[in-house]
């Protein structure tokens, strides 16, 4: 009996790699992660491998780590895999090369993806398994999540056989998070297939003390070739003992694959050559064309090496007249792309010289690859002269290597049922419609499909579903363009985005809105007006945020919109659909507690009394607003004005309105470097609620502005007079602070940049005695409010800012002033750690140069189309770049040793050219000390100063020729005076931030950051610390502390926490820093300003509340006190300096423990899932950490209080 099961890629992959394997050693990485969490997540449950034993998962501290792990366990006799894509591919490679060359059999399983290049990419292509084609890995690729799960036995199967390695790969994101209703393989499949007699061969290679050997060893010259070839054999026996695996696979389960498999039509002419996803796009296409009349056929590559030319030869049609070879990465300076080499050779080497051949480069990073762009491809091989290395899927109008599609040409069945769901990142949108397939796949007799489209926004992204089901399995590895359904989650997107345009004449459109049943067709854009009457459109409408409101969910709508769909499309009975959605509910929710799935079931009883069709319709917009007023004409509102400039405008404009598809080469900046400032161009609006400034009530302390994640909320003090042409709404009152008795003071919301967190509304102390429920700041609907507020906030913009130079920076209310160099990016709503780095831009932001680990603060601090990083009026702000996950302290010392090495050269110069410059003015410059803002402005004031001389010198050098002068005289002051013109800035105090999270500072990146804290250079290293890896979905980092319930420790961690401080401490010369802004403010802000002033490395480590504690982002300034109040997250200095006044260097800034640890600990899912789902380990693991705490504590007590001898 055949055994289905709805699911994607990565779990197809997962549920048989673990049942073959007794040591996966893994690492996060998207997007592979998955398989390793689901690994991890069954060796929790003590799920056994096809031989009875758990595996052991073991998370290694980065790729390069899980490389050597698989090498030892591979030595030792173990079965053992990996899984990775992208920079960990690269960081495994020294060790593949090792394990191929020992002739070791083992499988990594690669979800391909982009290498980061020009910029960083999370997508998919195949740049990084091409990377790897020379370690002598064989390589496997899959074309589906079908194959993904087939291939994975295949493979190991063939490896054990062969002695050869593996590299089974297949596309990131289109295969490995594609779900499908897929045939699984059974246990008894596995075990029937595995011989153990290829099993007990590979332990008996295994090093042992019993039977003693030796490997690894160094040749010399005179053996070192010879031994290279001694290898030949396995690989030329290779292929043939895979397509033999292949066999007898499909001897098992009726599915028959080749190592290249034709599919076409018998004579056909033209031949498209492929591997990956894309196979499967082009497959279907064939079959339409060949249906047209065409003889066209595909050749899919199964195992890419060994490269098997007898049996490619052997799949060519004889009637092949012409060859397109599609390769899904580019090669710089190659001559061609790797498989088109790899095909010409071949034919080249079997004398097929008639037979022509052209390359093609497709779908990088992810990029659609459609039956049009299919079609665009065999219309190529038609002309006389086919294009060769060309690109197809984009407009390439530098080198004209594209070749043009008609995007309208489409294949798709009429009876395959096709939705496109808009929601916005974080809303649930996503998570219900893989629920929806699964309920789909796993109920009825359909096949099913999901695919999802993501931007890196953290929160508040635009998530775009796109769902297949029919009564055939579904091949269409490409985006829906003729949708039957359409479901817009998210009101704003309606005046953003054309959502209609892939809907069918006839099909349904389900909306979720705020507004009235009644008045909702008053409020739609009119250029959708016309789309439903033209298009007959059938129209639903829901308030789903009143229904998850109302049961307690808040903004997760999810539940509410899954129940809306199966009402609406009919794919399942009323009933059933909803009786399947409580079912899975229970199954999803039940750890996080009976309440939380009490509320869901609620939302689900509640929705269809709210959901109405909207049949009265009239012919025109009658919406009065300014917004439907731009809508008459255009269905996408951008929100960027006129006055923006043209690269915004033109280029990072088109990608807000998701047009990005549609920019040529030419407008793309060739080197990868981007303008900053440019998020605040982009208005998202995708806050439900913002706070409102209550003047009346305001104590003017600046806590809200300093917490602010997105920077939304400034404060300002001026004149009187400034006030003169406020607008009406502009909210005003007296300054409170002695210093400006005499000056206005202003608390303004970017409403239009907002998340809607409401952390502001938490931490503010102030309270209205009138309503005792109020603060100084509350929250109120958005929408009312949005069009005055944008009004005030360009007001407020227009204020002066105060002179940083009286600022007193140590008080929060006056710091707050300074202007935040980092805003509105696109970091989760509530994120806890924008506030520090925001706090680091206000403080040093117009002199700082950042290297950015990879990681969270890499994504929504770097990720198009805007970007947070801003400057201010003089020009000036942080220079940002992101180098690798692993190398960000390196990375960082290399911009000080740079910058030091720039600022030596210009005194050099400086002093060189003083007589011409002026003795007073040189000494001024290379004696000032640039302590403070004063210093700073007086320096930058000397430098202007002179600039201006060392321009005079250089246009008056000239008149030094014809004098007495010799020329190699003048020529060489000339030389000295352009050098230190282009150093001259660098005589100014340059700060360099060295920024990153927990799973870089702690794991990946500790030996680097190790190393550059050892180095006594002045760099300062912030640490985000959020305890996980949060970027790649809350993996466990060894700064997860021990019970906490993370991705990779899905049983609870059993190990303590790292003590990164502790162990920077030991060189004595590093300032250390542990702060907590929700816990003490002052004490971080005054940590940030002794670990800038510190002439040497400064290490601080920041708690960062995080969306996978699983808490309420509101009031996460309460976890971060709850952490200190327990002892479980401690505040402290270490100052070097202090040593030098006979002090203690230690200063503990945490009062002794005043909670215990399970009050903080419980207060976040992260611990409290323990309890639900192991209860014993939960109760031992809470005692332990206790003790652990007060252990700590006491340690750092005696270390703080003892006297210097």
């Amino acid at each position: 009996m055949r055994t289905f099961a709805t699911i994607d890629g990565n779990e197809a992959v997962a549920k048989v790699v673990y049942q073959l394997n007794e040591v996966i050693a893994i690492y996060p990485i998207t997007p592979s992660s998955p398989m390793a969490e689901w690994s991890d997540t069954w060796m929790s449950e003590g799920k056994p491998n096809i031989w009875g034993t758990v595996p052991a998962v073991v998370q290694l501290q980065s790729e390069g780590g899980v490389a050597g792990a698989v090498h030892g366990a591979l030595q030792t006799g173990s079965l053992t895999t990996t899984f990775t894509a992208s920079q960990g591919l690269m960081l495994m490679l020294p060790n593949m090369y090792k394990i191929a060359g020992e002739l070791t059999p083992t499988v990594f399983h690669i979800a391909a993806r982009s290498l980061a290049a020009q910029a960083l990419s999370i997508f998919g292509d195949h740049s990084d398994v091409m990377a790897a084609r020379t370690t002598g890995f064989a390589m496997l690729c899959a074309a589906s999540v079908q194959e993904a799960h087939d291939f994975a036995l295949i493979s190991t199967k063939a490896t054990l056989s062969s002695r050869i390695p593996y590299l089974h790969f297949f596309d990131g994101f289109r295969t490995s998070h594609e779900v499908n209703k897929v045939e699984i393989l059974t246990t008894p499949d596995l075990q029937k297939f595995i011989p153990l007699d290829l099993v007990i061969a590979h332990r008996l290679r295994a090093l042992t003390p019993d039977n003693p050997v030796l490997r690894g060893t160094a040749q010399n010259p005179d053996v070192y070739f010879q031994a290279r070839e001694t290898v030949n054999s396995f690989y030329l026996a290779c292929p043939d003992i895979t397509q033999q695996v292949m066999d007898e696979f499909a001897a098992m389960t009726g599915r028959q694959y080749q190592l290249f498999d034709y599919h076409g039509h018998l004579e056909a002419e033209k031949i498209i050559i492929l591997m990956g996803s894309g196979c499967e796009t082009v497959h279907e296409t064939v079959d339409y064309l060949n249906q047209q009349g065409e003889k066209v056929g595909i050749i899919k590559v199964r195992l890419y090496r060994p490269f098997d030319t007898q049996r490619f030869i052997n799949s060519l049609p004889k009637t092949t007249r012409i060859i397109a070879v599609l390769d899904r990465t580019k090669e710089s300076g190659a001559i061609g792309e790797p498989l088109y080499i790899d095909v010409v050779t071949a034919l080249a080497e079997n004398q097929l010289h008639k037979i022509k051949v052209v390359g093609g480069r497709y779908g990088l990073s992810s990029k659609e690859f459609t039956p049009a762009m299919v079609k665009a491809v065999f219309d190529n091989l038609d002309v006389e002269k086919p294009k060769n290395h060309f690109t197809v899927g984009i407009n390439d109008d530098v080198t004209h290597t594209s070749l043009t599609y008609n995007p309208e040409f489409n294949i798709e069945a009429d009876n395959i049922v096709r939705a496109i769901f808009y929601g916005l990142g974080a809303d649930g949108t996503v998570g219900a419609n893989k629920n929806s397939i699964k309920i789909i796949g796993e109920e009825t007799d359909n096949f099913a499909q999901g695919y999802f489209v993501y931007d890196s926004k953290k929160s508040g992204s635009v998530t775009v579903s796109h769902l297949r089901f029919g009564s055939q399995p579904i091949h269409s590895t490409y985006l829906i363009t003729k949708a039957n359904f359409v479901a817009c989650h998210q009101w704003d997107f309606v005046e953003k985005f054309p959502i209609l345009k892939d809907i069918i004449p006839g099909g349904t459109f389900l909306l979720n809105s705020h507004y009235h049943k009644d008045e909702i067709w008053n409020k739609l854009p009119a250029a959708m007006q016309t789309e439903i009457i033209n298009k007959n459109i059938k129209f639903y409408v829901i308030n789903a945020y009143k229904v998850a409101r109302e049961a307690g969910m808040g903004g997760h709508i999810n539940t509410v919109m899954q129940v809306c769909f199966f009402a609406i499309s009919g794919v399942l009975p009323r009933e059933e659909a909803i009786d399947q959605i409580k079912k899975s509910i229970c199954k999803a929710y039940s750890k996080k507690g009976e309440e939380i799935v009490q509320m869901n079931i609620q939302a689900v009883d509640k929705t269809l009394e709210n959901l109405y069709e909207i049949r009265e319709r009239g012919t025109g917009n009658t919406s009065t607003s300014s917004v439907h007023r731009r809508e008459q004409e255009n269905i996408r509102v951008s929100s960027i004005p006129d006055y923006a400039p043209a690269f915004v405008r033109n280029v990072l404009g088109k990608m807000i309105v998701r047009e990005g598809d549609d920019l040529p080469v030419s407008a793309l900046p060739v080197d990868g470097t981007y303008p900053t400032g440019t998020s605040k161009w982009e208005k998202r609006n995708i806050a439900e609620e913002i706070p409102v400034w209550d003047a009346d009530v305001c104590i003017q302390c600046g806590k809200c502005v300093m917490v602010c994640p997105h920077s939304v909320i400034r404060a300002k003090v001026y004149a009187p007079e400034e006030l003169e042409n406020a607008p009406t709404t502009f909210k005003s009152a007296n300054a409170k602070e002695h210093d400006w008795h005499d000056l206005k003071f202003t608390i303004q919301v970017a409403a239009e940049d907002c998340t809607g967190c409401g952390i502001c509304v938490d931490v503010c102390p102030a309270k209205n005695k009138a309503e005792p429920r109020k603060k100084a700041i509350n929250m109120a609907a958005q929408k009312p409010l949005r069009e005055q507020e944008r009004e005030n906030w360009d007001f407020f913009l227009n204020l002066p800012n105060p002179d940083r130079r009286n600022l007193k920076l140590n008080h929060i209310n006056q710091q707050q002033m300074q202007e935040p160099l980092f805003e509105f990016s696109g970091a989760c709503a509530g994120c806890g750690e924008t506030p520090y780095i925001k706090l680091v831009t206000q403080l040093f932001g117009d002199r700082m140069i950042v290297a950015n680990a990879t990681g969270c603060s890499s994504i929504y601090g770097g990720n198009l189309p805007t970007t947070p990083w801003t400057k201010n009026a003089a020009g000036r702000g942080p220079a940002w770049s992101n180098s690798l996950f692993e190398d960000n302290a390196e990375f960082g010392l290399g911009f000080r040793v740079s910058i030091d090495k720039q600022a030596e050269f210009a005194a050099y110069l400086l002093q060189q050219l003083a007589p011409q410059i002026g003795e007073t003015l040189v000494t001024d410059i290379l004696t000032a000390e640039q302590k403070d803002e004063s210093d700073i402005y007086s320096q930058r004031e000397r430098i202007a100063i002179l600039k201006g001389k060392l321009d005079e010198m250089l246009n008056n050098v000239e008149t030094f020729h014809g004098t007495s002068l010799p020329k190699n005289d003048i020529t060489n002051l000339k030389s000295k005076i352009q050098n230190l013109k282009s150093l001259v800035d660098y005589l100014v105090k340059k700060s360099v931030w060295i920024i990153g999270g927990d799973g870089w500072a702690y794991d990946i990146g500790y030996g680097g950051l190790d190393h550059v804290i050892a180095s006594g250079r002045n760099v300062n290293i912030l640490v985000l610390d959020t305890e996980v890896y949060s970027n790649t979905g809350g993996q466990m980092s060894k700064s997860t502390p021990k019970g906490a319930v993370a991705k990779f420790a899905a049983g609870g961690k059993p190990t303590t926490k790292k003590d990164l401080g502790l162990i920077a401490m030991t060189y004595g010369n590093v300032y250390v820093a542990s702060v907590a802004m929700g816990a003490k403010d002052e004490q971080t802000l005054k940590t940030f300003l002794e670990a800038e002033a510190y002439d040497g490395p400064s290490l601080i480590i920041a708690y960062s509340h995080c969306i996978a504690h699983g808490i309420n982002m509101s009031t996460a300034m309460q976890n971060q006190k709850a952490a200190v109040d327990s002892g479980r997250w401690l505040l402290y200095r270490y100052h070097p300096d202090r040593l030098q006044q006979g002090e203690n260097p230690l200063q503990l800034d945490s009062r002794t423990p005043k909670i215990p640890i399970e009050n903080s600990m419980y207060m976040e899912n992260r611990f409290k899932m323990l309890t639900k789902i192991n209860p014993e380990t939960a109760k031992e693991l809470l005692k332990e950490s206790q003790a652990d705490v007060n252990t700590r504590w006491q340690m750092y007590q005696y270390l703080a209080d003892r006297k210097l001898k």
